[in-house]
């Protein structure tokens, strides 16, 4: 038989995990000036993921690989970055780059690298609107040339099949090597997607080892209520009350 308090227990232990179910999705702001430039871990360790798709020439998805901890260093994916920032960037941002560790990028495929934070759309989280803000520079060095690409994202993500469900973006393969820009990704929470997986960060696609660093700094996510509007009907109710006084 069940105790008071083993019943009071298992009450408060389904209350925590229902409340947890239903947590809302939380801000996030990074300037990356307080995580540590030599930890390979940094980056992995502050909630950034790594995955790639591969593609041939034609745009036909052959396999992908992830979800890892997002790298810090090394010859794929992600780093955090010094040296280019502006007074606004502080010493330290992100930078983000092809996986030059897949040999694939000599043999005419073409690699999706996304670097990116992940959360859990919540019933509360519906009709808010979600917004992704963040400086980007190109590197000045090894920015985007030949065929490469590069794009700042938001996607929201089918949790059962992982389908997308909505992807809106902003172009970052013609950013300027030598000044930093702010840019904005946003996108309103559809009613249908509770549960679905949201993801906001940035992604390159490129073939034979092109470059593709672009600078990040900076970020802030945020969903917050979609500003009340009123209908023309109520807008003409007010006027007429105000004509009467």
């Amino acid at each position: 038989m069940k105790t008071r308090a083993s019943r009071s227990l298992m009450v408060g232990l389904a209350a925590l995990v229902a409340a947890s179910s239903q947590a809302a999705l939380t801000t996030y702001s990074q300037d990356f000036e307080s995580l540590n430039l030599s930890s390979p871990t940094a980056l992995g360790d502050n909630g950034w993921k790594i995955f790639a798709n591969v593609f041939d020439n034609s745009s036909n998805h052959l396999y992908g690989y992830g979800v890892f901890p997002a790298p810090n260093g090394g010859n794929g994916f992600s780093s955090i970055a010094t040296g280019e920032g502006g007074a606004a960037q502080g010493s330290q941002y992100l930078n983000v780059f092809s996986d030059y560790n897949n040999t694939d990028h000599g043999n005419n495929r073409f690699i999706e690298a996304n670097v990116f934070q992940e959360q859990t759309i919540s019933a509360a989280d519906l009709g808010k609107v979600a917004t992704f803000t963040f400086d980007y520079k190109a590197s000045s060095q090894f920015g985007p040339a030949g065929s490469a690409s590069a794009l700042a994202f938001i996607k929201v993500l089918d949790s059962t099949n992982f389908s997308l469900l909505a992807f809106p973006t902003l172009v970052t393969t013609t950013a300027s090597g030598s000044s930093w820009a702010t840019g904005s990704v946003s996108l309103t929470i559809d009613n249908a997607w509770t549960g679905q997986i949201l993801q906001f960060g940035f992604l390159n696609r490129a073939t034979n080892y092109d470059p593709t660093g672009v600078y990040y700094d900076n970020i802030n996510f945020e969903a917050v209520p979609e500003p009340a509007t009123l209908s023309l009907l109520a807008l003409a109710a007010i006027a007429a009350r105000r004509r009467r006084k």
